[in-house]
């Protein structure tokens, strides 16, 4: 009996609630300029910064020659040997470099690297954002033991406000069924207060960022 009153007791306050509207007392808020100051420094210098001090590796490429030359390189220096990726525009790459890969899911889970592209990529926070849109779907970004991103600097924005507005804009309103929010390789400290990388994801992240504005110029 108790419990059903204090039941009745919340909803009749919630009933209440909705029922005698209450003005807002900050109607001058302005909920649209940033919360944070501006960066002085160019987009890819803030996120470069920001995306190494959490642990992420961060590769500048000027043109596509750099980018492909990257890439040989990487592959050869951590002996990847079962490399995946879905999209075809990084299918593209990786064949112009000589390297192997696999485009069939069967293939993802045994993989030691797993190539996409993302949808933005935060400046102030070095934080990679992906979507179930993309090729791979939500899969390719966790079950390598190590995420590779190929992005691009027109995909730079400040904060995270912009990169939802990006994604938004991309796909006309029918925003993505999923988005993910990537700040470094996967962590935690739940056991113990003990750190541990590579707990449910990736080891390791990389982000190869080409400049696709110098080639547009």
């Amino acid at each position: 009996m108790l419990e059903s009153t204090s039941r009745e007791k919340i909803l009749k306050k919630i009933r209440n609630a909705l029922t005698h509207k209450v003005a807002n007392p900050f109607p001058h808020t302005d909920f649209e300029s940033p919360v944070h100051v501006q960066p002085a420094e160019a987009l890819e210098i803030n996120f470069a910064h920001s995306f190494s001090a959490i642990g992420g590796h961060f590769v500048f490429c000027e043109h596509e020659a750099a980018l492909i030359s990257n890439l040989s390189s990487f592959v050869k220096e951590l002996s990847l040997k079962n490399i995946f990726t879905a999209d075809e525009k990084i299918a593209g790459y990786l064949q112009k470099a000589g390297i192997r890969f696999s485009s069939e899911e069967k293939n993802l889970t045994e993989g030691d690297v797993s190539f996409t592209l993302c949808e933005a990529l935060i400046a102030r926070t070095g934080t990679v954002l992906v979507s179930s849109q993309q090729r791979g779907g939500r899969k390719s970004v966790v079950a390598s033991p190590i995420h590779a991103v190929i992005a691009f600097t027109s995909q730079l924005v400040p904060d995270i406000k912009d990169a939802l507005i990006k994604v938004r804009n991309s796909y006309r309103g029918l925003f993505p069924s999923m988005v993910s929010f990537l700040s470094g390789p996967s962590r935690t400290a739940d056991i113990e207060k003990t750190l541990v990388t590579g707990a449910h994801g990736p080891k390791a992240i990389y982000v190869f960022l080409l400049d696709d504005d110098a080639a547009a110029t």
